[in-house]
């Protein structure tokens, strides 16, 4: 049995930015970073829409709104510093009705409290110089938005604490499946052996819930997963878009809308919508797990957000299996669209801890034992944040357990 200072669970992108953080804040320790797939960052962080957030919708003084900002100026230095392919492009928020004005102007103000630069209300004029086959009433710009590969950047963070300490490794096609009190540290049992750690940081995130349970953490929420479709642009229709095209969110709804984002590889993608999954690492429209789909349904958060958001849900679930329905989404902000310019994509699962009100607003959350720290909840934005994050986490590890 191998002896670490630290292990780490997940491999995503926060795994891996708080693997390169405590690795560099604490050199001399020995660290291990440990995922059940065959890659880095292959569930949430690699199936999603590859966007540096800027921090414009959170609430002023949230982790949210704090680590956004100061992780997305940190993860484009991080970028340019490990050539990471990613773009500082901007994006447009827009209003494509008069009555999505109101809703406009609260964001642009909200941005202003969070201290975005930049940011300034255009008119439709103005956005047509942006986006030329964009249409609205008006438009918010948000220069500092931008995108990025961020299975490149998760690989790179990982690179860059394996430098620091040559005792460190990373071990892959690794499931972990227990975790028991051993001494004053964490025996973690794995599917291919069993390591004994002084401290452990858990960054499960669509298991986080069930990894929690099994480190004693009491943990009246559970994690529900979101899975998003998109569509891409074929290549006659790329033209069309620029860089990014954001609706004005529904305020009642915790995801941002269907939106077109330009990647770095060049690809146009359009979506996603957001429906419940009957498997939380399910990626098809029809994929299915006993277990998932028991855990959610017989937890009454879940029946709560089903309730409260009775016909978004449907009319979500109704454009999952219709092109048609998708493209009247798109053409709401970009008219010109039709039929033979997109082509079905991939899709991405969201972990969401939902709160037994059915409430999947909740803010980061993060919370330690007397040996370890879990992070429980980590949506968007969170792999913009990711840098910043792994700062958080390191900063309570200092709190608690440095000597």
């Amino acid at each position: 049995m191998k002896n670490y200072d630290v292990i780490l669970v997940g491999g995503g992108i926060v795994g891996a930015a708080t693997f390169y953080k405590m690795q560099k804040r604490y050199p001399e320790k020995t660290m291990l970073l440990i995922d059940k797939m065959d890659v880095l960052a292959d569930h949430q962080t690699g199936n999603n829409s590859g966007v540096i957030h800027s921090g414009l919708y959170y609430k002023p003084g949230s982790l949210k709104a704090e680590n956004c900002v100061k992780g997305r100026h940190e993860l484009v230095k991080f970028a340019k510093e490990n050539n990471v392919p990613h773009d500082v492009c901007g994006k447009v928020v827009v209003a494509a009705t008069e009555a999505e004005q109101p809703s406009l102007n609260k964001i642009f103000k909200l941005g202003l409290e969070n201290k975005i630069e930049g940011i300034e209300l255009i008119n439709g004029s103005q956005l047509r110089e942006i986006e030329p086959e964009c249409r609205g009433e008006a438009a918010l710009w948000v220069p500092c938005t931008g995108i990025i590969d961020f299975r490149d950047a998760t690989k790179k963070m990982v690179d860059v604490a394996l430098s620091i300490q040559e005792k460190s490794a990373v071990h892959l096609s690794e499931e972990v499946l227990d975790f028991a009190n051993e001494g004053d540290g964490t025996l973690v049992k794995t599917s291919k052996a069993t390591y004994f750690a002084q401290h452990l940081i858990v960054c499960g995130g669509l298991q986080a819930d069930r990894l929690a349970r099994k480190d004693g953490v009491k943990l009246r929420e559970r994690v529900v997963g979101f899975r998003g479709d998109y569509y891409e642009l074929n290549d006659h229709a790329k033209h069309k878009i620029r860089n990014l095209i954001y609706p004005v969110p529904n305020p009642d709804f915790p995801f941002l809308g269907v939106h077109f984002t330009r990647m770095t590889n060049g690809e146009i993608e359009c979506g996603p919508n957001a429906v419940f999954t009957f498997k939380r690492e399910g990626y098809g429209k029809t994929d299915f797990d006993l277990r998932d789909t028991f855990d959610a349904l017989s937890y009454a958060g879940t029946w709560k957000l089903f309730f409260n958001n009775i016909s978004f849900g449907i009319n979500e679930y109704r454009r999952a299996f219709s092109k048609r329905l998708f493209l009247k989404s798109l053409q709401h902000l970009v008219p010109s669209l039709t039929m033979d310019d997109i082509r079905p994509g991939r899709s991405g699962v969201r972990a969401m801890l939902l709160n037994t009100d059915g409430d999947t607003r909740d803010d980061f959350r993060i919370e330690a034992t007397d040996r370890s720290i879990h992070v429980l909840n980590a949506p968007s934005p969170a792999a913009t944040a990711s840098l910043a994050i792994g700062d958080y986490v390191a900063d309570r590890y200092a709190e608690r357990f440095a000597k």
